[in-house]
C-alpha cells in the first residue's frame, strides 16, 4: 500500500515537473521572443519622454537618422530646410481660383505672395510668411503658418522629382481653400514628433516640435536613461532591455505597427476615447487605430503614398519569409523574415543608400535566379534589361492616387502585371480595415461615414453605413453616428425629429465627453445646424452652447455661436464671441467679418471699415465679405470702390438676388 502511494505521489511530482518546465520553456520562448511586450517601461504612462538631444549623448553613431526622411519631416522655413533652391520656377496660376503664387526666400525667409490680375493692374496682393516646411523634400516640400497656435496649410508645394512649385494635393480643381486649411493631429502626429495640443481644438499647438525623433520608434526614453544611471546595464547580445523598445526584438505583427502607425494611410477610425498621441511602439496599433481602405472584386486595388507597409504584406515575398523566418529561440524574432527593416535602415537615408543594396536583399533569397530576354520583352516592351535590377520590375515606380506629380515604388511585390489585366472591371466591395481583423459594427460605421466625408462622395458609402445602423435604431449608443448620416444626407428634419425623440435632458447627459477628436461636440455641432437650418435658433442656441462648452478652441464653432447670438439679436454676445476668436487668431476671416458687419450697423464706420477691409484681404472672394464691404462703401460714399466689389460680385456670383436691387438703386 505505502509502495502504491509512493508511485501515485512520485507520479503527481513528475507530472508537475514536466508541467513547470514545460511552462517556464514557454515563457522563455516567449520572453525571447518578445511577445510579453507589456513588460517594456516605455509602455508605462508614467515613463516620460526625454527628447532627441538626451539620446544622441549616448547614441551619437545614430546621428545619421537626422538625414532621413522621418528625421527631416517637419522644420523651420528657411533656406537649410526648404528644398526652393532646386526649384525651376517658384510659381504657378490656379486657373480655378483666378489667384497667381510666387515663393520667394528673402532674409532667410521664406514667403509666400498671392495675388490676381485685372488687365494690368493688381488688383489683390497678400504676401504670407511661411512658418515651418513639412517633408523631407525627397517627394515634396508643403508649407504650413502658425497663426496664434493655429495652425493651416499653405496652397503650394514643392514637387522634388519635377522640380516644380504647383498647388499641393486636395485644393486642385477648384477646392483651392488658400490658408484656411486646418492641421490637426493626425496630420502633425505622423508628420512630427509629439506636439503638444490644446484640448477642444482642431489645430491649437502650444508646441511644435522639429522633426520625427528617437522615442517616436523606440518610445518615451525617462526609464532607460534612469536605468542607465543607476548603472543598471542590460547585455543585449543575449538579453531584451525592457527599460525602451528595439523594434527588431518585437514579435513581427508589433514591428510593423511601429511603421504602419504612419506609413499605414488611409481611414483612420480611431478607438473610443483614444487620440492620434496614444500609440506608443510596442504596443498594438488596432488598440488604438484602425485604418480603412476601399477594396475591390477585380482590378488592381488603388494605393496611396503612404501605404508602403500594407503594399509589403499583400506580397508573396513577405508571407512565405513569415512563414519560414520565425525563430522564437532568437532575441529577434523574424530576423530572417521580410519586415520594413529588412531593406530600409531607419537610421540611415534613402538617398545615401547604393540602390544595389537593395536589388541584393532580393537576390539574397532568390540566389541565381535570371530571366530570359523573350520574359524580359513580354512584360516591359525592351529588347535589352539589366536581370539583376529586381526592384524595377517588382516594385515599379507608379503614381499615388492622393498626391500628384510624385512616383514611388509600389511595394507590393509580385510579377509585373499585363495591362488588359489592369484594366479589369472593378466591383466595390466595401471598406477593409487594414491592421485590425476584428472590427466592431460600430467602427464600420465611422468608416463609411468618414469615407463619404472625407474621401469620396460615393453614395454607397452612406447606403453601407445605413445597412448596419438599421441595426441599432433604438440604441443611444448609436446616436452621434445617426446624427452624422442624416447631416450628411441634409437631412435636417430626420435630425431635428430623432432629437425630439431622444429629449434634451437625455442628450446633455449623453453628449458630454470632451475628447482629442471632439466627437461629442460635432454631434452637438450638427444638431444645432439643423436647428439653424429649419430658422429654429433658439433650439440651435442651445446645442451649439454645448459644442463650444466642450470644443471651446474650435473657432469654426465660436464663429456659429456667434451668428446664433446675432440672429437672436443678442449683440453683445455676439460680439463677446468674435472678440475672443480675433483674440486667438487675428485674421480668422468669419469673425472679422461678422464683428465688422455688427460695428457697421451700430453706425462705427471707422471700425467696420478696418474689420471688413482686413477681412476682405485675408478672403477676396467671400460672398459675404464682398456684400459687407459693398455696403460700407456705399455708405461712406465711395461708389469707385463699391463699383469695382459690386462688378466682383456679379462675376463671382451672378446668383445673388440682391445685386439686380443694388444695381438699381445704387448703379
Amino acid at each position: 500500500m505505502m509502495l502504491l502511494n509512493w508511485i501515485k505521489a512520485f507520479f503527481v511530482f513528475f507530472i508537475c515537473v514536466i508541467v513547470f518546465v514545460y511552462c517556464n520553456s514557454d515563457k522563455s520562448e516567449k520572453q525571447n521572443s518578445s511577445e510579453h511586450s507589456n513588460q517594456y517601461a516605455s509602455l508605462q504612462d508614467t515613463t516620460s519622454y526625454i527628447g532627441m538631444a538626451k539620446c544622441l549623448e549616448c547614441h551619437s553613431d545614430k546621428k545619421t537618422f537626422l538625414e532621413t526622411g522621418m528625421g527631416k519631416s517637419f522644420g523651420i522655413a528657411n533656406a537649410s530646410k526648404s528644398i526652393i533652391s532646386i526649384i525651376k520656377n517658384t510659381y504657378y496660376y490656379d486657373k480655378f481660383s483666378d489667384f497667381h503664387y510666387r515663393a520667394q526666400l528673402n532674409d532667410n525667409h521664406l514667403r509666400l505672395t498671392e495675388y490676381r490680375l485685372s488687365k494690368s493692374d493688381t488688383s489683390h496682393r497678400l504676401t504670407v510668411d511661411v512658418d515651418y516646411v513639412i517633408g523631407s523634400g525627397h517627394h515634396t516640400n508643403s508649407h504650413l503658418l502658425n497663426r496664434g497656435g493655429y495652425v493651416y496649410q499653405m496652397p503650394f508645394t514643392f514637387y522634388a522629382q519635377k522640380k516644380i512649385m504647383d498647388i499641393p494635393p486636395g485644393f486642385e480643381q477648384g477646392f483651392n481653400s488658400r490658408f484656411s486649411r486646418k492641421i490637426g493631429l493626425e496630420c502633425m502626429s505622423c508628420h512630427n514628433a509629439l506636439p503638444k495640443f490644446a484640448d477642444g481644438s482642431e489645430n491649437k499647438f502650444s508646441v511644435v516640435p522639429s522633426g520625427i525623433d528617437c522615442e517616436r520608434c523606440h518610445g518615451p526614453g525617462g526609464a532607460h536613461l534612469a536605468q542607465f544611471i543607476n548603472g543598471n546595464r542590460t547585455d543585449t547580445a543575449n538579453q531584451i532591455d525592457y527599460s525602451i523598445v528595439n523594434p527588431a526584438k518585437l514579435p513581427i505583427d508589433l514591428q510593423f505597427d511601429i511603421c504602419q502607425r504612419c506609413h499605414l494611410q488611409g481611414n483612420a477610425v480611431l478607438k473610443e476615447g483614444k487620440s492620434f498621441l496614444d500609440y506608443k511602439p510596442g504596443a498594438k496599433l488596432s488598440d488604438y487605430i484602425s485604418v480603412f481602405l476601399p477594396k475591390f472584386e477585380n482590378g488592381e486595388d488603388e494605393f496611396i503614398m503612404a501605404s508602403h507597409a500594407d503594399r509589403l504584406k499583400q506580397s508573396k515575398c513577405f508571407i512565405e519569409s513569415y512563414k519560414k523566418g520565425k525563430d522564437n529561440k532568437s532575441i529577434k524574432p523574424y530576423k530572417s523574415a521580410l519586415t520594413c527593416i529588412t531593406c530600409h535602415n531607419p537610421h540611415v537615408s534613402v538617398t545615401k543608400t547604393d540602390e544595389n543594396y537593395f536589388n541584393q536583399k532580393c537576390l539574397n533569397c532568390h540566389k541565381g535566379f535570371t530571366h530570359d530576354a523573350k520574359e524580359i520583352k513580354e512584360f516591359t516592351g525592351l529588347k535589352t534589361r539589366n536581370l539583376n535590377d529586381c526592384v524595377s520590375c517588382h516594385m515599379p515606380n507608379s503614381g499615388s492616387i492622393d498626391i500628384p506629380h510624385v512616383s514611388i515604388h509600389d511595394h507590393y511585390i509580385r510579377k509585373p502585371i499585363l495591362n488588359k489585366e489592369k484594366q479589369a472591371i472593378k466591383k466595390f466591395v466595401g471598406l477593409k480595415s487594414i491592421n485590425n481583423p476584428k472590427i466592431t459594427d460600430k467602427e464600420y460605421i465611422k468608416a463609411y461615414l468618414q469615407q463619404y466625408e472625407k474621401f469620396e462622395k460615393n453614395q454607397y458609402y452612406l447606403d453601407s453605413a445605413y445597412v448596419l445602423l438599421s441595426k441599432y435604431k433604438t440604441s443611444s449608443a448609436f446616436i452621434c453616428e445617426w446624427i452624422n448620416y442624416y447631416f450628411l444626407r441634409d437631412d435636417f428634419t430626420s435630425i431635428v425629429n430623432f432629437v425630439k425623440q431622444m429629449g434634451l435632458d437625455n442628450l446633455k447627459k449623453i453628449l458630454s465627453v470632451k475628447s482629442y477628436d471632439n466627437y461629442h461636440a460635432w454631434t452637438l455641432y450638427r444638431i444645432s445646424e439643423s436647428f439653424v437650418k429649419l430658422n429654429k435658433s433658439e433650439l440651435a442656441l442651445i446645442y451649439m452652447e454645448r459644442a463650444v462648452k466642450l470644443s471651446p478652441y474650435n473657432l469654426d464653432f465660436n464663429s456659429k455661436l456667434a451668428s446664433v447670438y446675432f440672429k437672436l439679436g443678442d449683440l453683445d454676445k455676439a460680439k463677446s464671441v468674435y472678440t475672443f476668436i480675433l483674440k486667438e487668431d487675428k485674421e480668422f476671416v468669419l469673425a472679422l467679418n461678422g464683428l465688422g458687419y455688427i460695428m457697421l450697423i451700430e453706425n462705427k464706420t471707422k471700425d467696420a471699415q478696418k474689420l471688413l477691409a482686413a477681412a476682405l484681404k485675408a478672403d477676396p472672394d467671400n460672398e459675404s465679405v464682398l456684400m459687407n464691404n459693398l455696403s460700407l462703401n456705399l455708405l461712406i460714399g465711395n461708389k469707385p470702390t463699391a463699383q469695382k466689389i459690386f462688378n466682383h460680385l456679379r462675376k463671382k456670383y451672378p446668383q445673388n438676388p440682391k445685386l439686380e436691387l443694388i444695381k438699381k438703386e445704387f448703379f
